[in-house]
């Protein structure tokens, strides 16, 4: 609903279930995703600031444009309260729409999240950033995912589409230029990760050649963290449906603030 800033939206399920892509993606590549979900659920697959129908957002880049941007939408829409799922730069997005406001922040479900340490492979994100046709964008797909994962059709599809629009690649290659800038990404202070109540659970490729997976390593002690054997880091197109059963478990999970004063309670 905010102006330039766009989202799928399905499902009239109570439970509302927001959905941040990674960098040069787009809303569709949740779809498999939301497909192993039930059939009520409701859902919102944003295009961040910069991509796809979203392009033309002001000043989009920068993850905490994206943020605020979100939250803006979701406060039109009359949401109160979401259960928050990004990956990768949407990751870093989601975890700082909870550190802005964690009220409305139901649950938070991390996969392979930008900003949790400062190694970032900015070659292959530069270069797809700037890949021009379908043949780049599955070379790079493949080098982002685990040995064994093939591109999905209807991903080729969207993210070349998306990618024929004026102006995207001279954007995307902008974003990636800041984002890996000497070769090392921005990093969220892990002093401030510790201050999340809401149920935070990070799932982690353990081949994957983008961000690697010892980042979760220093992660606060109440996170839940998985690692994902033989997957990369495109993990909603790798693993859909163990994606989707991750959502579905941190979804039904209480904050650690309730659990805190049950203990207190029983005492």
């Amino acid at each position: 609903m905010t102006a330039s800033l766009f989202a799928a939206e399905q499902g009239v399920g109570s439970k509302a279930i927001v959905l941040l892509h990674g960098f040069g993606g787009c809303h569709d590549i949740w779809r498999e995703v939301i497909s192993s979900m039930a059939p009520t659920t409701h859902t919102l697959a944003y295009d961040l600031p910069g991509h796809g129908l979203s392009l033309d957002f002001p000043a989009a880049g920068p993850a905490k444009v994206a943020a605020r941007a979100v939250l803006a939408d979701l406060t039109e829409r009359r949401l109160r309260r979401v259960h928050l799922v990004g990956h990768s730069m949407g990751g870093a997005v989601a975890t700082l729409m909870a550190l802005a406001e964690p009220d409305k922040i139901a649950s938070l479900t991390l996969l392979a999240p930008g900003g949790i340490g400062p190694e970032i492979n900015g070659p292959l994100l530069r270069r797809y950033a700037g890949a021009q046709d379908r043949s780049e964008i599955r070379s790079c797909l493949a080098a982002m995912s685990g040995p064994s994962a093939r591109p999905l059709d209807h991903t080729m599809d969207s993210l070349w589409e998306m990618r024929r629009r004026p102006g995207q690649l001279e954007k995307l290659v902008e974003i990636a230029a800041a984002m890996t800038m000497d070769d090392r990404q921005g990093v969220i202070p892990h002093d401030r990760l510790d201050g999340l109540n809401m149920p935070v659970m990070v799932a982690w490729g353990t081949d994957d050649a983008v961000l690697p997976f010892t980042q979760a390593d220093d992660l606060p002690a109440h996170f839940h963290v998985h690692h994902v054997l033989e997957t990369g880091h495109m993990l909603a197109e790798e693993a859909p449906d163990l994606v989707a059963e991750i959502i579905r478990r941190n979804t039904n999970r209480r904050a650690r603030l309730h659990r805190q004063k049950f203990a207190a309670a029983a005492n």
